[in-house]
């Protein structure tokens, strides 16, 4: 019978902080191009909470996708047991 439980994925350790240190270069530039943009205080409070948005719906999007792809491992790795199981019992029965 297939084992149900799985290891996860994980990454390294190396593309973690690299992950982390792109996104706090990432925001610092753009902190500092709304600082330093020519326009108004609205219009920079507009293109600072487009940025903020586009972060948190990147995040979102991102669990979501991973949240899918997990339960459709779960999934298939339980139709493969009970396709075993099934698969044992017919050729039991013979």
């Amino acid at each position: 019978m297939a084992d149900i439980t799985q290891t996860p994925i994980r990454t390294s350790q190396a593309f973690s902080m690299f992950s982390y240190v792109n996104f706090i270069v990432a925001a610092t530039m753009m902190a500092g191009g709304v600082y330093f943009l020519e326009a108004s205080f609205a219009a920079k409070g507009f293109y600072a909470m487009a940025a903020l948005m586009l972060v948190s719906s990147t995040v979102g999007i991102t669990k979501a996708l991973r949240d899918k792809e997990e339960a459709d491992r779960f999934h298939n790795k339980l139709e493969e047991a009970r396709t075993e199981r099934l698969l044992a019992e017919v050729s039991r029965d013979r």
